[in-house]
């Protein structure tokens, strides 16, 4: 029976390790996937604007024109911003509010509770949104990048006001 538990525990650690060393692959691959995604939903519609906007004006939206192309440009930043992992906590804000929009407006009537919004496309973006929003880009972003360029620059020892000035003068003369 000890065999067995032994066992058990190595692969469960086995298991954490290998987990552990790919904790990178998921946000990268969820931000690659989000941000293709919107960024191709955005394109779509800013080059066929006319028919969004006949869209949103056929859901009783008010002022299609005007939420068209901003749906349209979230999309596209956003999308974009998530692509390269740049200001990703904040780019999601925009298109939870897109999706949330989208639920409420065309998809409304397929809803019947909370679980079904869940077996909407807009609903699994949403999700993923949100968990981009609390976890962050991941290692592979500029987000990581810039985190890790200034928590290197605030740990580099302060020169004091003479010390500033010394080089100062000495770089240019």
């Amino acid at each position: 029976m000890q065999r067995i538990v032994d066992l058990i525990a190595a692969v469960a650690n086995l298991a954490a390790r290998i987990g552990n060393s790919l904790r990178w692959l998921g946000p990268t691959l969820a931000r690659i996937a989000v941000g293709l995604v919107f960024v191709q939903s955005g394109w779509g519609k800013l080059h066929s604007l006319d028919s969004v906007t006949d869209y949103f004006a056929s859901l009783g939206l008010p002022n299609p024109a005007f939420q068209a192309a901003l749906a349209s440009t979230a999309e596209l930043v956003c999308g974009t911003l998530l692509l390269i992992g740049f200001a990703t906590r904040f780019a999601t804000v925009p298109l939870i509010i897109t999706m949330c929009v989208a639920i409420r407006t065309a998809k409304w009537d397929d809803i019947d509770g909370v679980i079904s919004v869940f077996t909407t496309i807009e609903g699994l973006y949403i999700v993923l949104c949100i968990w981009l929003a609390t976890t962050g880009a991941g290692p592979l972003s500029i987000d990581a990048l810039l985190a890790r360029w200034y928590a290197r620059r605030s740990q580099a020892p302060k020169a004091t006001n003479n010390e500033a000035l010394r080089r100062v003068l000495t770089v240019g003369a």
